[in-house]
């Protein structure tokens, strides 16, 4: 009888869940993506001053986890510091902390 080599290809269950726990890591990432993508889409018309550094946090922390939404998550970086930027000319036309239309 010929002794075989042990396999260590083979999945193991601790394997298959830290594989389970890295693509729901990514998935994860991939809706905070779109979320600061959204929300900072959505802050240039309405709360800017709330929305714009939520989109950036979202977008920041999106990147470091390695989203797949590589580019949606740097449009929301811009797009939640366009919201601060917008808010501060606004700010300086008016004279005023806050803004109307």
């Amino acid at each position: 009888m010929r002794p075989t080599a042990p396999a260590t290809h083979r999945a193991t269950p601790h394997r298959a869940a830290a594989g389970a726990r890295v693509r729901a890591a990514v998935r994860d990432a991939d809706g905070m993506a779109v979320a600061s993508f959204v929300l900072g889409l959505l802050g240039l018309l309405v709360l800017n001053v709330v929305l714009g550094p939520i989109a950036i946090a979202l977008a920041a922390t999106a990147l470091r986890r390695g989203t797949t939404r590589r580019g949606r998550a740097c449009l929301g970086l811009g797009l939640g510091v366009a919201d601060l930027l917008v808010l501060l000319a606004l700010m300086r036309m008016n004279d005023t902390i806050s803004w109307n239309l």
